[in-house]
């Protein structure tokens, strides 16, 4: 069973999951490197990974071909779903069994595709099934927060090329999230009921000039104090708090600027290695000072000695002219 582990001081927590070190040689190279007739997630191979979860498909048995979207157990959990949550304190030692979920979620069933370059029907697909996880997951009162992030490229963790998202759903809140949530708060108390995103996006929109992207519902900026050279967060310009609340009128526009970002990274920075992730409300729902957001960050720089003895970050590259080069249609070659 894997084991969270609090750090003495800090609310800091460690995932202990030694199932991980048992992956083979072939999860643990470069993605390109996988041909498609041994990636798991291909058609054909749907008996090389657990039974699915969640599939979209017209027809036919599950765990077969003919899906456009499907989701899986990871075979190598960080967390894994039996058991009770046990919190253990001793002394100084505080600790968590590990129980949580860890899903993957395959995004096409092309092998060689980018989610930049996949229809817009298919990444509505993508968020959908995203949405169906979080509400399905939300309902299991083990699990106190779930995260959905991508891992794209070597550098940025992938175990493989073909394009996928994962899901991981923990029994304890992360640091990062209570921060914010605990910032958002605060703004709201100090302004008098505002959320601190919404005026984010009210003011970026008046500077205009860290702006990336933007449509009738949703704006992609690049951040004011931006950890990672052309870090961007796509934003709903309306408040709100969770991920799974998004509406069927807002799928196709946030699939849009999704794909666009994407596709504007990709172009301009020769398909980088990258993360991105959806910071969201925990699942009790009682944040609602929070408001949603993707982050994306590109894998341009290495996080050395000054970043982790501080957890301050050197940017090489101001937001400002990041956000002015990938805003540049001529180059991006998308709208």
């Amino acid at each position: 069973m894997p084991e969270l582990r609090k750090d003495y001081i800090t609310d800091t927590w460690v995932v202990f999951s030694t199932i991980r070190s048992k992956r083979p040689e072939e999860f643990k190279t470069s993605g390109r490197l996988t041909p498609a007739e041994k990636c798991p997630f291909c058609y054909g191979h749907e008996h090389m990974t657990p039974p699915e979860i969640l599939a979209y498909r017209k027809d036919g048995p599950a765990n077969s071909s003919g899906w456009w979207i499907r989701c899986v157990p990871n075979k190598y959990p960080a967390l894994q779903v039996e058991g009770e949550v046990h919190r253990r304190v001793h002394q100084l030692f505080q600790s968590v069994n590990g129980v949580g979920a860890h899903e993957v979620i395959v995004e096409t069933p092309d092998h060689d595709a980018n989610l930049s370059d996949l229809s817009d029907f298919q990444v509505q697909e993508v968020l959908t099934a995203y949405k169906q996880r979080y509400i399905d997951l939300r309902r299991d009162k083990r699990f106190k927060y779930i995260l959905i992030f991508k891992n794209h490229g070597e550098k940025a963790g992938a175990s493989q090329t073909h394009p996928h998202s994962q899901l991981i759903a923990t029994p304890i809140v992360p640091r990062r999230i209570m921060e914010e949530a605990t910032a958002a708060t605060r703004h709201y108390e100090a302004t008098g009921g505002s959320c601190i995103w919404c005026d984010v996006v009210e003011t970026e929109q008046e500077e205009e000039k860290r702006v990336v992207s933007e449509n009738e519902m949703f704006i992609a900026l690049s951040p004011y104090a931006a950890r990672f050279p052309f870090e961007t967060w796509i934003l709903p310009k309306a408040h709100e708090m969770a991920f799974e609340d998004f509406t069927d009128d807002e799928r196709t526009p946030l699939a849009r600027i999704l794909k666009d970002v994407l596709g504007r990274l990709h172009k301009i920075l020769d398909d980088p290695p990258f993360n991105y992730y959806i910071h969201t409300a925990p699942t009790d729902r009682k944040e609602s000072r929070y408001h949603w957001h993707f982050e994306i960050t590109p894998r341009l720089t290495e996080t050395a000695g000054f970043e982790r003895g501080t957890d301050f970050y050197i940017n090489p590259v101001m937001p400002e002219d990041a956000a002015g080069i990938l805003r540049n249609k001529s180059t991006s070659g998308r709208s």
